[in-house]
């Protein structure tokens, strides 16, 4: 009699699972940042709050790192760390105020989604770098998205929401692009954007700068307690790891389309736990901003091109 054995896992499928859930965890953590950055007056926290703790708590866990890091930063160049530090304070703060200009739909819409349209005009304006057809045309859902989110969705803080969560998405397309030239490991890099954002939040806090309850007696334990969990541990370490492990597992192109899942998450969610509609402009927005991310992720870079005897032009 002839026995069959069942067929072990193997090393891609277990890499694949791994990287499935990795990523799923990114995506609800990805959701969680800008459910709550929207929720930040009906949880009883000011701006300057938030960005302590958010900042606060991975500068706190990563302390370690942070003699290290500044050894590394003697060979860096300056302008690279400026944009580096770009994703700390500064991204946050656009982040924040036109969250609280729109909705929590549009906040976790717009700025993931035009971060590739402008990576793309940045490396095209710096470094002349070539770009598919296929991922102009992806580029052109995501500029229509853009445009549909701005003339559909109505709202007389809108237009003015918008451009700020793209000021956002522009600000985070240059950190993008000075990551990618850095020297720091992972790890170095969130320990120096939190360490620094943390400071400079205290100092515009204590100056009165930035409204922060910290500074008055009057803090919320509670509502620091779970905007610490949310964004400190959640997306201020975790996130990072989680997508640090999706891209070895998956690949770049695969965890950067399933990333555009986020924002339909953050829509579906945002209307039982914030009360907000799902309007027909903002679903136009949705379907074309989120096919228009995938698609760029899935198209190769540049064009294939025919080839050829003569010299490389």
């Amino acid at each position: 009699m002839t026995t069959f054995a069942l067929p072990r896992p193997t090393a891609v499928s277990r890499r694949s699972i791994i990287g499935v859930l990795a990523l799923a965890a990114v995506v609800c953590l990805w959701s969680s940042f800008a459910l709550s950055t929207r929720a930040l007056e009906t949880a009883g926290m000011s701006m300057g709050d938030a960005a302590i703790v958010r900042f606060g708590v991975p500068a706190i866990a990563l302390a370690p790192w942070i003699p290290r890091t500044l050894r590394r930063l003697r060979g860096e160049r300056a302008g690279v760390i400026a944009l580096v530090l770009l994703a700390g304070l500064p991204h946050f703060l656009l982040f924040a105020w036109g969250a609280h200009l729109t909705s929590a739909a549009l906040t976790g819409l717009l700025v993931p989604g035009t971060v590739p349209l402008f990576v793309t005009v940045l490396l095209l304006l710096a470094f002349r770098a070539p770009i598919s057809r296929r991922r102009l045309v992806a580029l052109g859902a995501i500029v229509a998205g853009v445009a549909a989110s701005a003339t559909l969705t109505g709202g007389p803080a809108g237009p003015g929401g918008i451009a700020v969560l793209m000021a956002a998405g522009f600000v985070w397309a240059a950190y993008t692009i000075g990551l990618s030239r850095t020297r720091l490991d992972p790890l170095g890099v969130i320990a120096l954007v939190s360490f620094t954002s943390l400071l400079l939040a205290l100092v515009l806090a204590a100056a009165g700068a930035l409204p922060s309850q910290l500074f008055s007696g009057t803090v919320d334990v509670p509502a620091w307690g779970a905007y610490a969990l949310v964004q400190g541990v959640g997306t201020g370490l975790l996130s990072t790891a989680c997508y640090v492990v999706a891209v070895k597992n998956l690949g770049s192109s695969i965890t950067a389309a399933a990333g555009a899942l986020s924002p339909v998450l953050t829509a579906v969610v945002a209307i039982p736990l914030l009360g907000e509609p799902l309007t027909a402009g903002l679903g136009v927005a949705l379907v074309l901003i989120v096919s228009g991310v995938v698609a760029f992720a899935l198209a190769p870079a540049r064009a294939a091109r025919t080839p050829h005897t003569g010299p490389p032009r």
